[in-house]
């Protein structure tokens, strides 16, 4: 089969003919509808020293089912997504607050450590795994697996009601989801970014207001102008130190500062002062552990609710990955099979 795959020895990704893989009892052989470039696709580095497929967010079709789950409500041809761990437990105190904490220490990561999902056939262990609704595009449905997880969890986290401001912070992929899943709650939002592509963006999608943060220098006042008294919460979607250190500054006293994307440095702006007075709130969320996805997943389907895509074929994923290490990927960029 094809395989988009990162091949540490000529720093490049490359398309490889490799092996069908074969499934363990407790997997299912799952045949890939599509899959989706992340930007944690990015981060070469946390590869090993072999060459692997790339990808971590993926649907497809059950092709075999494992001989020890053939009675776990699961059968082949469901369209199914999944999360991107394996070999964990999924059972122990690490594995109920992420997998990664799992104890067994055999945990790993597809599309990092092991073959992801950028691939014509995947093994995935069952546990991962959740029936797609069936009124969702199966082949725009692959970025719900990490990176609209992700947003609706930070959204859902954020302990807002309806008609409360959240400041989204990145309307890359994870914001615009954000935004959708902000405005089916009731959730008014407010997109903050540098780039105004992805401001454009942010309002096709329902943002209420945008503010290029960098070309409008008066971008908190008139934040707190149109909130009142600033944003109730504030989710950060970019991996930017700079997106962080201006994020205390669109909140109203005691509102929350949602930690989601993952920066290169440490967040150095926060303080105990700050947190003992009051000021802000902190929280963070991730796309979580397999038994929270139903919720997400669910309500997606009620909602409807699907990102912006650009389709390509397998074999464009070398320029997908130059696209977007250069910043000139507006919407999510998907393979289809």
């Amino acid at each position: 089969m094809k395989a988009g795959q990162w091949d540490p020895k000529q720093k490049k990704v490359v398309i490889n003919d490799i092996p069908k893989p074969s499934p363990a009892p407790n997997q299912f052989l799952v045949q890939i509808q599509s899959a989706s470039l992340c930007h944690s696709d990015l981060l070469f580095d946390m590869r090993p020293n072999n060459v692997v497929t790339l990808g971590h967010e993926g649907v497809g079709h059950i092709d075999q089912v494992g001989d020890d789950i053939k009675d776990k409500g699961f059968s082949v041809g469901d369209a199914i997504g999944f999360n991107y761990f394996i070999g964990c437990c999924f059972d122990c105190d690490g594995c109920m607050v992420h997998n990664l904490r799992c104890e067994s220490g055999k945990q790993q990561l597809q599309g990092f450590a092991v073959d992801g999902f950028f691939q014509e056939y995947a093994v995935i262990d069952w546990q991962n795994a959740v029936k797609l609704p069936t009124n969702l595009d199966i082949s725009k449905t692959a970025p719900l697996f990490c990176a609209g997880i992700t947003a609706f969890h930070s959204v859902d986290s954020c302990e807002l009601k309806p008609g409360d401001w959240l400041a989204i912070i990145g309307c890359g992929g994870l914001g615009q989801y954000a935004i959708q899943y902000a405005k089916a709650m009731g959730i008014k939002t407010i997109g903050l970014d540098i780039n105004d592509n992805q401001l454009d963006m942010a309002k096709k999608v329902g943002a209420d207001a945008v503010f290029n943060s960098i070309k409008n220098k008066n971008y908190v006042e008139e934040l707190k102008k149109l909130t009142g008294k600033g944003c109730h919460a504030a989710a950060v979607y970019s991996a930017s130190n700079a997106a962080y250190a201006g994020a205390p500054d669109v909140l109203r006293t005691g509102g929350l500062l949602m930690i989601i994307g993952i920066a290169p440095k440490g967040l150095d702006f926060i303080n105990t002062f700050d947190l003992t007075t009051g000021r802000y709130r902190v929280k963070a969320d991730s796309t979580g552990i397999p038994q929270r996805m139903k919720k997400a997943v669910d309500f997606t389907g009620k909602h409807s609710i699907q990102p912006e895509v650009e389709f390509n074929k397998l074999e464009d994923l070398p320029r997908m990955v130059a696209d977007m290490e250069a910043g000139k990927a507006e919407k999510r960029q998907v393979v289809v099979f």
